[in-house]
């Protein structure tokens, strides 16, 4: 399925991933295709979540550099 949830992905698409899993509970409805609705739905919540993580770090590495630039400007301007 998707080995790669984490507690927070769990939580946030936590809805989504019981619906799946109570679909697949049914061998015939997961293997005959009626189990693909909720494992779209968990695809994207799960990429929009993925979005939303690297839109964060992303604008967290902006400051960390400024910060970085700025502390390397006031190093160099000492001397």
């Amino acid at each position: 399925m998707h080995p790669q949830l984490s507690d927070k992905k769990a939580l946030v698409c936590k809805d989504f991933l019981e619906a799946l899993e109570q679909c697949h509970s049914n061998n015939w409805a997961r293997l005959l295709g009626r189990c693909n609705k909720q494992k779209e739905e968990l695809n994207v919540c799960l990429r929009n979540e993925r979005i939303e993580r690297a839109t964060e770090n992303r604008e967290m590495a902006k400051e960390r550099k400024l910060k970085t630039e700025q502390a390397r400007k006031n190093f160099y301007a000492d001397e």
